[in-house]
């Protein structure tokens, strides 16, 4: 190869290799299980004009739809309730700063304000896609954890409480 050519390729590579930002905040993500964590991968939160921007960046899920949001404590940590662990029990419940007290959709502006879109996963058990949550900045969300809950979410209280979403499965502190 001449020098011109490696040179084009170096620079091809260092111009579309998506760089994180300063501003950015990487989450790193863990699969709750009662010895620990084992990590799954990282989500990069990035502000934009249009609310916060999740990028998810994880394997080792089930394929599917998983709920996804922002709890009100910055613990992974589990708890104790009703006699029973609950694993990542110490984040507390979903990001509510308004204390509406209901679960809804991401843009609404009458429910928790850490109600995120869904995570949808892969074959192979992977996701990469973004999400975007309106009415979140960087600020708010800095200090809270990160959950992943096992099965979909219908964004509302009906038919069953906070969007019908199963257990907590992955977890991570947003710094």
């Amino acid at each position: 190869m001449n020098k011109r050519l490696i040179a084009s390729t170096f620079l091809t590579s260092v111009i579309f290799i998506a760089p994180v930002c300063a501003e950015d905040v990487v989450v790193d993500m863990a699969l709750l299980t009662t010895n620990g964590g084992q990590p799954i991968g990282e989500i990069i939160i990035s502000d934009s004009d249009y609310g916060v921007v999740f990028t998810p960046k994880l394997s080792g899920l089930t394929a599917g739809q998983h709920g996804f949001h922002v709890h009100a404590n910055g613990s992974c940590e589990s708890s104790s309730k009703d006699g029973k662990t609950v694993l990542g029990g110490a984040a507390g419940g979903h990001y509510d700063p308004d204390n509406t007290a209901k679960h809804g959709y991401p843009w609404t502006k009458d429910n928790h304000k850490g109600d995120l879109p869904s995570l949808s996963v892969n074959a192979d058990g992977t996701t990469n896609t973004p999400v975007l949550a309106p009415r979140l900045t960087l600020k708010d969300v800095q200090g809270k954890a990160l959950m992943v809950h096992m099965g979909g979410d219908n964004h509302s209280d009906h038919p069953a409480p906070l969007g019908g979403g199963g257990a907590r499965v992955a977890c991570g502190v947003i710094q």
